[in-house]
């Protein structure tokens, strides 16, 4: 296949499935992964695709949000691993928020069933992942549910948070940066992610490093409010420098 051809079809498979990974078209193409990288900034430069971390997204693009069988099945040896890590992080006996994410439900699937502890969440998947688990007094925050994310929005739920103050806080995003901080599409569920940090005195976002780099439209906290990130060992070094100096511990898993 030509380059021409290959970045057509390169073009095609981002708009088909919202993103396109290096290392997956390198395998599809039978290329290096320095051939698939000159390709995507070919198609970069002439305005077809915006290079993110680790691949590319369509141009225009920038608001795209996977539906959730998609997150869940996307990086999933990656978001196992942040999430038996982030067991470390609940506090024994104390209260934790549970944010609507993948990876946040991978967590809420593996607390041990001794575990006692008070959870809070907006999220349809996590709640019913702890819904027989008899060690936790489970809190559901209510609102209208967006059928993308299944997660609680809204007044209702800005105000149930508003009434809360919890331990911590195991946050989700679906971008981020050292500079643009922590991006979500959706502006509803933006301003929930916003009143759950302000509910919560210590923040631990979970996210895989594929996420490292990406912008999206609603822009809902920045890394001076993340005590910790746990990520995957993908993040690059200048990226968790950059985090490290906001203030945010880096764990690497």
């Amino acid at each position: 296949m030509y380059g021409p051809e290959r970045q057509q079809e390169i073009l095609r498979l981002a708009r088909d499935a919202g993103r396109v990974d290096v290392l997956s078209l390198a395998d599809r193409f039978q290329v290096t992964a320095e051939t698939v990288r000159r390709d995507l900034k070919a198609l970069d430069r002439a305005g077809l695709v915006r290079r993110v971390h680790g691949g590319a997204i369509p141009a225009g693009r920038l608001d795209f949000e996977p539906d959730l069988s998609e997150r869940e099945a996307t990086a999933a040896d990656e978001k196992d691993r942040i999430a038996a890590a982030a067991l470390a992080e609940l506090p024994d006996g104390g209260s934790v928020v549970l944010d609507a994410g993948s990876t946040v439900a991978r967590l809420a699937a593996s607390i041990p069933v001794e575990t006692a502890l008070t959870v809070v969440t907006h999220a349809l998947p996590v709640a019913a992942r702890l819904a027989g688990h008899a060690g936790i007094d489970l809190h559901l925050v209510g609102g209208r549910v967006r059928h993308r994310t299944r997660a609680a929005v809204d007044a209702w739920a800005l105000r149930a948070y508003a009434e809360i103050r919890a331990d911590v806080l195991f946050l989700a995003t679906n971008g981020f940066t050292a500079r643009g901080g922590l991006t979500t599409p959706d502006l509803a569920e933006a301003a929930v992610k916003r009143a759950a940090v302000a509910a919560a005195r210590r923040v631990v976002l979970l996210a895989d490093s594929a996420k490292a780099g990406q912008e999206h439209f609603a822009c809902f906290g920045s890394f001076a409010d993340v005590d910790l990130l746990i990520t995957d060992t993908g993040l690059g070094p200048a990226d968790k420098a950059a985090i490290e100096a906001a203030g945010t511990e880096v764990v690497l898993v």
